[in-house]
This record gives structure tokens, C-alpha cells and sequence, in this order.
């Protein structure tokens, strides 16, 4: 008996890695780089500023937060996975160019999660390679909604709004912070109740 189902390692895995680049690219971005989150470097923006670089290096810290939150939330666990790749590749030129020891390694790490997920729904692209293919079949029960898409919108928005409260007040950001994650989790019950009254 499998201790943890294939679905589950990539819920698992998309949780991770989204946890690990939104906490990099909120604290990068936060006052004082105050947002918790364990890779960093934080002060990558001040880094590549020297290098006339500096809003490359905020492009890379919102397409952390914005990919990070896409596979955190799960909501879009496919879409997070295939931007994740450009992303990571990103990263890993900027840490080659400024001879970073060890983070090259710990992106490959990452990189190889991502694979992970990318594998388990790789139904998703033949599609992308041969347009002629029929669309990949969707199930009618767990259909997520208009609604529901909105609702985690909101929470997104919530994440960029508290990186500009923390200038002023960083208490009230990480509420904003934290209301907008679950606001965003709450999406699924809001797909839950559609598609329940569309079977009645």
C-alpha cells in the first residue's frame, strides 16, 4: 500500500515549490525583505541595481510571487509548473554570471520537482506539438468556475497590495497577506457549490 497516492506528491510538490518562490519573491520585494521564506538571496534587487539590472531583478521577484501563488494555491498547479521552467532557467543565468556557489545546485533540485509535475500531466501537450489532437477530456464534477477564478484573482491582487502596506505598516501586510491566501483557497468551495447546483 502506497503511503502517498501520485496525486498527491504532486499536490505535495506544487505546494513546495510554490511556498519556496513566492516566500523568495515576496521577501525580496517587502520592506526590510521582512516576508518569511527560505531561498533567497533577498538582496538580489540591490545586487543587480550595481549592473543597471535592477528592474530585470523586480521582474524576476514578481514572476516569483505571481508563479509562486499559481502553484501554492494549487488553483493552477499546470500553468505555475510550465512558467516555473523559463523562470528557473532565468535564475540559474543570473547565479552562473555572478559565480553564486551553491544555488546553481539548488535550482536543479527545484527544476527536477518541477519535472515531477510536469510529468504527471503530460497528457495536457500533445496537443501543443500536433494542434490537430482532440482537446484532453475534462471531467464535469470538478470543473473549476468563472467565479471561482475571480475569487482567487482577488486573493492575488491582495499578495501585491500588502508588498506596498509593508512600507507603512508591516503587521497589516502580512494580515492582507495571509487573507489573500485563504481568500484564494476558498475559490474551490465557490467551484464546490457551482458545479453542485449545475448537477441539480
Amino acid at each position: 500500500m502506497k503511503l502517498f497516492s501520485e496525486k498527491a506528491i504532486v499536490q505535495l510538490l506544487a505546494i513546495f515549490l510554490g511556498f519556496t518562490f513566492f516566500g523568495a519573491g515576496m521577501a525580496k520585494l517587502y520592506n526590510e525583505h521582512s516576508y518569511f521564506g527560505w531561498i533567497g538571496p533577498v538582496w538580489l534587487i540591490e545586487r543587480l541595481e550595481e549592473y543597471s539590472l535592477g528592474l530585470y531583478a523586480k521582474f524576476i521577484a514578481l514572476s516569483q510571487v505571481l508563479i509562486g501563488y499559481l502553484l501554492l494555491t494549487t488553483r493552477f498547479k499546470l500553468l505555475g509548473s510550465v512558467m516555473m521552467v523559463p523562470m528557473i532557467l532565468n535564475i540559474l543565468m543570473v547565479t552562473i554570471s555572478q559565480q553564486w556557489r551553491g544555488t546553481p545546485f539548488v535550482l536543479a533540485v527545484l527544476f527536477i520537482f518541477n519535472l515531477i509535475i510536469l510529468w504527471h500531466y503530460r497528457s495536457f501537450f500533445p496537443p501543443l506539438l500536433n494542434e490537430s489532437l482532440e482537446k484532453v477530456k475534462s471531467n464535469p464534477t470538478s470543473l473549476k468556475s468563472s467565479l471561482g477564478h475571480l475569487v482567487w484573482l482577488i486573493g492575488l491582487s491582495l499578495q501585491f497590495l500588502s508588498i506596498a502596506i509593508s512600507y507603512y505598516s508591516l503587521r497589516f501586510a502580512f494580515l492582507i497577506s495571509f487573507a489573500g491566501l485563504s481568500i484564494s483557497i476558498l475559490s474551490f468551495l465557490v467551484d464546490k457549490k457551482i458545479n453542485l447546483r449545475n448537477l441539480k
